[in-house]
């Protein structure tokens, strides 16, 4: 089977796609062009997320496409060795014990340490919004990528000067990786990506040689370390932290850019998030199975493996279509209904399964809940502006909105407002 993620419908409507693999027969297949194993069903992807034995990670990283020769030496000349997405064992149990011990990954911890810090940002960007009432502006680009961004620059003790360089370096690696750029533009987004490596050891090696211990993000990791390569090694900390500020803040950003555009594509959910916030986590909840922010992965297989009538051999690269298998028919009633009152939708993917299982999915969601909750109560008058259309970043893995322009209003529409 054929298909264009960069291209055409797909960037309108994903889902209608992951429709047709989850209806045809098998619920595998092999994309020619991509030279990838298309992977759609609920039980296969969790199952290729889960068998570390059979789906490895050590491509997850490697671009799906055939690097221009100028580009790839460039690529080759970063050399942070793979700590969280691309690691496998051994070396990946070490280092996931190293973020448990560092990160705060569970409701209670990531509300007891970061909860402050992520209510100040939440109210910064709002109050900033409120300010520009009868104005239209991007969502996307001034709360829904700003506001996990500032708070991950906070946890690292990175600058706040710097948010604009980490975002397009971020970006940067997002399309050099998942995307297809043409070959000057592959030039220019892998040197950004060696000079992001860069600039993450600086960070650490400015810890290693301040004179006054700090309470950092770095600063954990180095005391979890403690002077012990076979804990973590220094290179070990900075590939830790160039992974967590392109995954820490990407991710949340597209999982609060679609609960936005779930919201506010209709009113009546607008105005109920403002009056009844107590529904705000289900509604994350159902939006994450409904429009994951990170709808395909990669694996390789490291020995032939059979998933239903196909079997796909050693060495293979498969995409795991999380926003097919969110879809599934088998595990959820109703698959193509938005519907936040789903008892099933805790079954959804959208934040891995098994050892990868996503470290900061507690503080995505005390993220995406604080601004739609904040945000709501501001501006309970928010509107997608007239003439949006949906349309996303061209990618095979993460769903990134290109805009969500909208007008902001403090104000209920009269037509909208309940009766006295």
């Amino acid at each position: 089977m054929r298909w264009n993620p960069f291209a055409g419908a797909y960037l309108a409507d994903p889902a209608r796609l992951w429709r047709e693999l989850l209806d045809s027969p098998g619920g595998v297949h092999h994309d020619e062009d991509l030279g990838l194993w298309l992977i759609t069903r609920h039980a296969d992807v969790r199952r290729a997320l889960g068998d570390t034995q059979t789906f490895g990670n050590a491509l997850t990283l490697t671009p799906v496409y055939d690097v221009c020769p100028e580009a790839m030496a460039v690529i080759m000349r970063i050399d942070a060795p793979p700590t969280t997405a691309a690691a496998d064992p051994p070396v990946h149990p070490r280092t996931r014990r190293a973020l448990r011990a560092t990160f705060a990954n569970t409701t209670d911890r990531v509300e007891q340490r970061y909860g402050a810090i992520v209510r100040r940002r939440v109210d910064e960007l709002v109050a900033r919004l409120a300010a520009r009432t009868g104005q239209q502006v991007d969502l996307v680009r001034e709360l829904a990528t700003e506001l996990p961004l500032l708070v991950l620059l906070d946890l690292l003790g990175v600058p706040e000067r710097d948010i604009a360089r980490v975002r397009a370096w971020a970006d940067g690696q997002i399309a050099l990786v998942w995307g297809r750029p043409e070959p000057a533009e592959q030039v220019r987004l892998a040197r950004g990506l060696l000079e992001f490596w860069r600039y993450c050891q600086g960070l650490v090696r400015d810890r290693l040689d301040s004179d006054r211990p700090g309470d950092g993000y770095v600063d954990q990791l180095l005391a979890y370390r403690n002077g012990d390569d076979e804990v973590l090694t220094i290179a070990e900390v900075s590939s830790i932290v160039f992974n967590l500020l392109v995954a820490g803040h990407e991710t949340t950003a597209g999982l609060l850019a679609h609960a936005l555009d779930q919201a506010l594509a209709d009113p009546d959910r607008w105005r109920a998030m403002a009056a009844e916030p107590h529904r705000v986590p289900g509604f994350l909840t159902e939006t994450l199975r409904f429009a994951p922010a990170i709808d395909g992965w990669l694996r390789v297989t490291n020995r032939p493996v059979t998933l239903g009538d196909a079997t796909i051999p050693a060495g293979a690269r498969c995409l795991l279509l999380i926003g097919a298998a969110n879809r599934d028919p088998a595990v959820f009633a109703h698959p193509d209904r938005f519907d936040p009152g789903r008892t099933d939708g805790s079954d959804h993917l959208s934040f891995g399964h098994g050892p990868h299982f996503c470290i900061g999915a507690a503080l995505a969601r005390l993220e995406a809940g604080l601004a739609l909750t904040r945000l709501a109560a501001a501006l309970p008058g928010l509107r997608l502006a007239p003439g949006h259309r949906r349309s996303f970043q061209p990618n095979v893995a993460f769903r990134a909105h290109r805009g969500l322009p909208v007008v902001v209003d403090t104000a209920v529409p009269a037509a909208r407002r309940p009766a006295a």
